[in-house]
């Protein structure tokens, strides 16, 4: 401080101290004033000196003032240590709450080397207050670094509780959980030693440390990244680091993701040679270093994509010669850092061992070699190395056992590893495939039960059982469960490609577990044509023939780089796999150019001969074909047996396709009848006879069905059985659909859970137009797994959104009515849209699914009047069912796209948006559609058109409509409407002929819609004021339809009004006789007999009009009862003299818009 400000300073020090201190015998006046000085005189030690003179005062007169003490050890810790310590150990007499000075008091002790002392003035300070804190503190750090762990836990634990901001206290005590082993609560402290403090390095490393070893790489190696940020140079960082990359790839290895682990595994290779940089002479480093290079060549995937599209000979081996050529580079880095770390600490016995397997390893890359059994190689004088340095461990032995070459040194050196301890799983496990490898199954099987029972965690012995399955009597699905528990233990590539071969024979092959482990194992495994060979086949299961061909030829070229005398064999086995995977893809060209060169090879066996057939027929040549299907009919009778049956069926089905259903039948009945003894046989013997309407193969039928013993085979004849029915029991164009639905009732009571015999039969019923579709609904067992399986009937969930979209008939959305207006509904509309968005999101790709999902809300808008929230639902729905590509050759998404456009403009038209419904129904014009389809489009312009109220355009849609025509009665009845509101009618009666033409020959059809027209012109009578030509119209539809209750109904309610106006009881007496049919009616509807009972009552029957009236009173649930039905009760009470105004006022309060019913209250 310059002299001229220091001056200042101590100036106004003395004017302050000559304006404040009045009292020189004021303890309290000293202290405040020696604490002002001691601030001001940071820099001067004047005013120091001035500040220590008053507490000295202040001292002599308060004593018990512990923090005059404090100030005064603070002055004297400088340049008098002993007196600082007298000052400080009564500040701390006084006050052991005293943090400052209590730490100051710590600190000079502990710079002389008083420990002792340290400790007993914690504790006992500790014992005079239980907010020292400090000295809590001080203890766990002491406790900690004399290693008593727990003492320290407790310490630092309630010393937190004061001083929660302290990241030293927080730190020492994620220490001392780390080395109770209590790792969730050291995570947890050292978490908030970082907080506190951000650079903390040791807290850190430690957690990572602790992460790792937990098995969480993640946050291990975020803690890691975060310490090499602080200190990018820091060995123990990148070490951390390093080895999380590597424990995290161990774990991608495990789950198979070999890809990520080989990415990890390069950048922990960077990291720790980054380490090796800095210090060359760790040996632990170069030991992780050969670690993770030696996971590098042991898990480094052979990529497909290295091919970029080329698939050919070159291409192929040049990208597996790449990836043998970065495995082996990789194994030799391993063996070279193993080497450094083996000079470094020569003393080390597991160094050897390392560069002994990475030798091995170096060798399986290199390729195999003749080596004379009496030398010893490189990799067993490595392993000799670490037994001779510590021949009490058996892993060492172990190691050596794996290694060894000759099977007597292999057998002693595992045998000696189980005397060092017998309980070693791996040491049995490799003992049994030792035994397995010299043909000793018996000794194979009881080490790989010993290797298990020690340890089920362990794949080998899983595999080897599995291996062993014959043996064992093992079937084959228990042999694909061992081997599928070997994999999830371990996915070792040699498992993974055995458990394909199982799948082979298990009927597995398709499955999830299946493809995913062949695909894991061409990573590992792309030089064997084998693995190959199998991935074409799990291909070909779920029928990805694409991939199924790029593996069979990748699977071909594989075997060009083997020698050895099997290969041919193996190539014609993959060739006629190729030829299968061709045809079914396809490529029919390919699959016969390849039986082609297995003919030339003389390599054509009877599964080829059936492809070369199918080929040469699906190309045309009709006539070669016949000739190897002889070819395969004069080989039959020395085939297997297993193969005659399908040789038998497929001869049966290429006679039919090449020279039609006569000349196949007719070599049917030629065929020796020991032929027929197979199921597959007789299924196509039935599919042929289904088609012969003369029934010649009947009596061969009825044999065949008695060799189709299996359950899911019976029910598939039944369907057949259903077929036949439906086409040898039909009219003309139309199927005997009634007879197949009996059939199946039949066949539904002996099979009652199948599936596919429910469906079929609820499919049939919705094919029918006598309006058993609410019986299709209650046949259907919604199972979308099973929908998913079954690739040949259509889906419960289609059939189920079918039968809802063709009810038309809307459902009562008032819930207190009590009927609905159509009997058949089973099931809400609701509901059905809640199955139908659950069948969309199970098949998102399904555009049936979709399709029937619209028009399910579209019904459901229609019930509702179209309300604004389903109208937008409906928007969405049709523009992402616009957004598919339209295939113009497939009729049924023409005509599912036609449907859609004309929802799209009826949502429209209902919305009032009339050009964006025109330019729907204009481009539905377009579909390529049936005319009779198109018909719709017209009748959705001809309403639309009248709208707008023009009547030009109108005129031409109208005759448009009557131009293309139709098949649907609902079509005419619509433009029958039209005809009559816009006076479209020419008299010529052309509308009706066309109508009355769509029924056909059936005449309870024909008389069932005559009925409903001569309805709809009655209403129109009715629009137009003409009742008695209405009573003229419905009395016709009566006698046409006599159970239909809304018919008679309608003539009852039109014979009163006629009766009302022209005063003739004649038409009450035919509204009684009208009436009462149909409250007779299986189906009566309500309200007849309100009409009833005011018909009686007209005719003057007075007790038949009260007694109907309380017997429909007493129908109607309360609550519900119509408001005439109310003021015909209030009548009836009127005339029994009742003066009960209650019936009249519920009548009022459910209809206030009736005038008569005031006019009788106000009477009242």
């Amino acid at each position: 401080m310059p002299p001229d400000e220091e001056e200042g300073v101590v100036a106004a020090t003395e004017s302050f101290q000559e304006r404040d201190f009045s009292n020189p015998n004021s303890a309290s006046a000293h202290f405040e004033l020696g604490v002002q000085q001691w601030i001001r005189g940071e820099k001067i030690q004047e005013l120091r000196e001035k500040a220590v003179e008053h507490f000295m005062a202040a001292a002599k007169l308060d004593p018990q003032n512990a923090a005059v003490f404090r100030y005064l050890g603070h002055y004297y810790s400088a340049i008098e240590p002993q007196r600082a310590l007298k000052c400080y150990q009564r500040a701390v007499a006084l006050n052991p709450d005293d943090s400052e000075a209590g730490e100051a008091y710590c600190s000079l002790l502990d710079d002389g080397g008083k420990e002792s002392l340290v400790l007993a003035v914690c504790h006992e300070a500790t014992e005079k207050s239980a907010k020292a804190f400090w000295a809590f503190r001080q203890l766990g750090f002491f406790k900690a670094h004399n290693k008593k762990w727990p003492e320290a836990i407790q310490s630092l634990q309630h010393a937190i509780r004061g001083l929660p901001t302290c990241a030293d206290s927080w730190e020492t005590l994620g220490l001392a959980y780390q080395r109770m082993g209590m790792f969730t609560a050291s995570l947890k402290s050292y978490g908030r030693a970082v907080e506190l403090d951000a650079t903390r390095i040791f807290a850190l490393v430690e957690s990572g440390n602790i992460s790792l070893m937990l098995g969480s790489y993640r946050e291990g190696i975020k803690k890691f990244q975060q310490a090499l940020d602080i200190s990018p140079g820091n060995v123990s960082v990148l070490y951390g680091l390093a080895s999380g990359f590597l424990g995290f790839a161990k774990e991608c290895v495990s789950l198979g993701a070999l890809r990520w682990a080989a990415s990890l595994l390069e950048e922990a290779s960077e990291v720790i040679i980054r380490s090796t940089f800095l210090v060359g002479n760790f040996s632990c480093s170069w030991k992780l270093l050969g670690d993770i290079k030696f996971m590098q060549a042991k898990c480094h995937p052979w990529v497909k994509e290295a091919l970029h599209g080329h698939i050919d000979v070159k291409s192929f081996l040049s990208s597996v010669d790449a990836w043998k050529k970065t495995c082996l580079l990789a194994a030799r880095s391993a063996r070279c850092s193993y080497q450094r770390a083996l000079h470094l600490e020569p003393w080390q016995a597991n160094a050897y061992a390392d560069v002994g397997i990475a030798t091995d390893l170096c060798l399986q890359f290199q390729g195999p070699s003749k080596q004379d059994l009496s030398v010893w190689s490189v990799a067993e004088k490595m392993c000799v190395g670490s037994v001779l340095r510590e021949s009490h461990k058996e892993e060492f032995w172990l190691d050596l056992g794996c290694l060894a070459d000759h099977p007597g040194l292999k057998q002693h050196a595992l045998i000696r590893a189980l005397q060092l301890n017998i309980s070693s799983a791996i040491a049995w496990a490799y003992l049994g495939k030792f035994y397995r490898e010299q043909g000793d199954s018996k000794l194979a099987q009881q080490a790989f039960d010993r290797a298990r029972s020690i340890d089920p965690s362990l794949g080998l012995p899983w595999a080897g059982m599995s291996a062993d399955a014959a043996s064992r009597n093992l079937d084959q699905n228990e042999a694909y469960e061992c081997c599928l528990r070997a994999i999830q233990i371990f996915p070792l590539a040699g498992f993974q490609v055995g458990l394909a071969n199982l799948a082979l024979r298990s009927s597995c092959l398709s499955s999830s577990e299946v493809f995913a482990a062949i695909q894991q194992a061409l990573e590992r495994l792309p030089h064997y044509p084998e693995s190959h060979n199998l991935n074409g086949l799990v291909c070909e299961s779920r029928s990805d023939y694409k991939s199924a061909i790029e593996s069979y030829r990748l699977a071909k070229y594989a075997l060009i780089s083997n020698d050895g005398e099997s290969c041919e064999s193996h190539l014609s086995h993959i060739s006629i796999n190729l030829a299968r995977s061709c045809f079914l893809a396809g490529n029919v060209g390919d699959a016969a150019e390849e039986c082609e060169n297995l003919m030339q090879k003389g390599q054509l066996d009877v599964e080829c001969l059936h492809i070369y057939a199918l080929c040469l027929w699906k190309l045309g040549k009709n006539d070669r074909a016949l000739t190897v299907t002889r070819s395969i009919a004069s080989q039959i009778l020395s085939m297997d047996e297993n193969m005659v049956g399908a040789s038998a069926s497929f001869i049966c089905r290429m006679l039919y396709q090449v020279s039609g259903q006569e000349s196949a039948i007719t070599s049917i009945l030629r065929m020796p009848k020991d032929l027929f003894k197979s199921s597959k046989i007789s299924f196509v013997v039935s599919a042929i006879h289904v088609l012969d309407r003369k029934n010649l193969l009947e009596s061969i039928v009825a044999g065949t069905r008695s060799f189709v013993t299996s359950q899911d085979g019976i029910i598939w004849m039944h369907i057949l059985i259903t077929l036949g029915k439906l086409l040898k029991n039909g009219q003309g164009s139309n199927l005997g659909i009634q007879h197949g639905i009996n059939h199946l009732k039949k066949s539904l009571h002996m099979y009652p859970n199948s599936n596919a015999l429910r469906k079929l039969l609820s499919y049939l019923l919705l094919s029918k137009t006598s309006g058993d579709d609410h019986l299709a609904t209650r046949c259907l067992l919604l199972n979308f797994s099973e929908d998913q399986d079954d690739k040949v009937l259509k889906s419960a969930s289609e059939i189920f959104g079918a039968v809802n979209v063709s009810c038309y008939t809307p459902e009562s959305c008032d819930q207190k009515s009590s009927f609905r207006t159509c009997r058949s509904q089973a099931f809400s509309r609701s509901g059905a849209i809640k199955t139908m968005q659950k069948f969309l999101h199970q098949e998102p790709w399904n555009f049936n699914a979709r399709f029937l999902l619209t028009l399910n809300c579209y019904q459901k808008a229609r019930e509702e009047k179209f309300p604004g929230n389903l109208c937008r639902l409906l928007e969405r729905l049709t523009t992402v069912a616009f957004s598919y590509q339209l295939n113009p050759h497939d009729i049924l998404g023409q005509y599912q796209h036609f449907q859609l456009l004309l929802c799209a403009a009826e949502v429209n038209l209902q919305q009032g948006n009339k050009s964006e419904c025109f330019r729907y129904a204009k481009s539905a014009l377009t579909c390529s559609v049936p005319s009779n389809y198109l018909f719709f489009g017209h009748l959705l312009l001809c309403r639309a058109y009248s709208a707008e109220n023009d009547l030009v355009n109108l005129s031409k849609e109208y005759r448009k409509c009557l131009d293309l025509g139709t098949n649907s009665h609902i079509g005419w009845i619509a433009l029958k409407f039209i005809e009559s509101k816009y006076g479209l009618d020419d008299d010529s009666g052309e509308l009706r002929s066309r109508y009355e033409s769509c029924s056909g020959d059936f005449t309870a059809q024909q008389n069932f819609w005559t009925a409903r027209f001569n309805m709809v012109e009655g209403f129109i009578s009715i629009s137009l004021g003409d009742f008695v030509a209405a009573e003229h119209l419905f009395r016709e539809a009566c006698s046409l339809s006599d159970n239909d209750s809304f018919l008679f109904l309608c003539h009852g309610a039109v014979c009163m009004e006629v009766a009302r106006r022209e005063c003739d009881s004649q038409y009450i007496s035919l509204a009684i006789r009208s009436l009462k049919k149909a409250k007779n009616c299986p189906y009566p509807l309500p309200t007849v007999s309100l009409l009833l009972a005011q018909a009686e009552g007209s005719l003057g029957s007075k007790s038949k009009w009260e007694s109907i009236l309380v017997d429909e009173w007493n129908s109607w649930p309360p609550g519900t009862r119509p408001a005439e039905i109310m003021f015909q009760m209030h009548l009836i009470s009127r005339q029994m003299k009742e003066g009960n105004k209650t019936s009249i006022l519920r009548a009022i309060h459910t209809n206030p818009s009736c005038s008569r019913y005031w006019k009788f209250l106000l009477e009242m």
